[in-house]
């Protein structure tokens, strides 16, 4: 059985990130760990923690995000400096279980919940703008170190000490592959119809693939 290791627990609340010369950016991308916390996680998001977007960030389909610890030495080596828990605005700094070990449609039991694995994360600005580096969501597509979110399929207090358990595997279609289809071999019309045709992969993930 696969079971993913907590690192951190994180959330975070809205709050302006942008310069003084610049007009106002609203981000909850700022997190701090909460691991020996118990939460509420509900169909919508993680008792606490704030998304600013509501179009890209929280709801049915992206109640929780996920970053896989292991990118964390890589992006270090690459940039020279340390980055904190949390860097990539996760919910969740999980080990054992990144892109390519995950499935779309993947359900695992988290304490009292049951979570699903529906899209990948997709790189915006904010990230590049708390760290400084421009190019960084460009850097994460490169490399398909994206992250990726779950949906709640059942609602229940969770904490950082409790275990990712699997549950149930519903596709053999990777988040790896996920990412490698929308962004660099878009011409693959027979994976991408697999990609529409398959349930447990968002909706709004579909649409941009149309």
């Amino acid at each position: 059985m696969t079971i993913g290791t907590i690192i951190s627990l994180n959330i975070g609340q809205t709050k302006n990130i942008s310069d003084e010369d610049e007009k106002q950016i609203d981000s909850a991308i700022y997190k701090h760990s909460v691991s020996d916390t118990s939460l509420y996680l509900s169909t919508t998001n993680l008792e606490g923690d704030e998304q600013a977007d509501l179009v890209n960030h929280g709801g049915s389909d992206k109640a929780v995000c996920v970053y896989p610890f292991e990118h964390y030495s890589y992006w270090e080596n690459k940039f020279g400096f340390d980055l904190p828990i949390g860097a990539f605005g996760e919910n969740i700094t999980l080990r054992g279980v990144p892109e390519s070990k995950v499935f779309i449609g993947d359900t695992w039991q988290w304490g009292e919940a049951i979570v699903q694995v529906s899209q990948p994360r997709r790189p915006c600005f904010k990230v590049a703008k708390r760290h400084g580096i421009k190019k960084l969501p460009l850097y994460i597509q490169e490399t398909g170190f994206s992250g990726y979110y779950l949906r709640v399929v059942k609602e229940g207090n969770v904490s950082g000490k409790d275990p990712f358990s699997l549950l149930n595997r519903m596709s053999d279609v990777s988040i790896e592959h996920v990412n490698r289809i929308t962004f660099y071999d878009k011409e693959n019309y027979e994976e991408i119809k697999k990609l529409l045709n398959l349930k447990e992969l968002s909706e709004a993930w579909k649409a941009s693939l149309k």
